[in-house]
């Protein structure tokens, strides 16, 4: 059984290596990930959840800007692809967002995983161009209609 929960301090360093070891930004996206680092005050400042497999092994995590109202981050391990997993902090993310009075979460998608993000309701609205050096790559932007979803 999965349990997502929010995310502590403690789980900076195990999210970082989840997003930096993530099969989902090899080449040719690499670059984009490799000195990447979640810290402790951006799991404070952030609605930050981990889904968290019965052994302890965090299965994967999202960050949601509430502000911003958009997903900012979402990863799931490798070793957990294809469980549901990303299905389930998906659902989990729009319940925080109908929470706090969210009615859409924009998403600037890495293009690979454009199709999931369809596949769990988001519509596609638009094209991010690419910012070279940090993103080489245009990339899909997205939104969930939460207020439709939810009714």
């Amino acid at each position: 059984m999965t349990e997502i929960r929010r995310a502590t301090a403690r789980d900076a360093k195990r999210l970082t290596r989840l997003v930096r070891t993530s099969g989902a930004y090899r080449e040719p996206y690499a670059s984009m990930v490799a000195g990447y680092r979640i810290g402790s005050d951006y799991i404070e400042i952030h609605e930050v959840y981990v889904a968290v497999g019965e052994d302890g092994q965090v299965l994967g995590f999202y960050a949601l800007l509430l502000e911003a109202a958009e997903l900012d981050l979402m990863f799931v391990a490798d070793s957990a692809q294809g469980l549901g997993i990303g299905r389930q902090l998906v659902e989990h993310m729009v319940s925080q967002a109908y929470a706090a009075g969210l009615d859409r979460v924009r998403v600037v998608s890495h293009p690979p995983a454009e199709g999931f993000y369809r596949s769990v309701g988001a519509e596609r609205v638009g094209t991010v161009p690419a910012s070279p050096p940090a993103v080489a790559w245009d990339r899909p932007e997205l939104v969930f209609p939460i207020a439709l979803r939810r009714t």
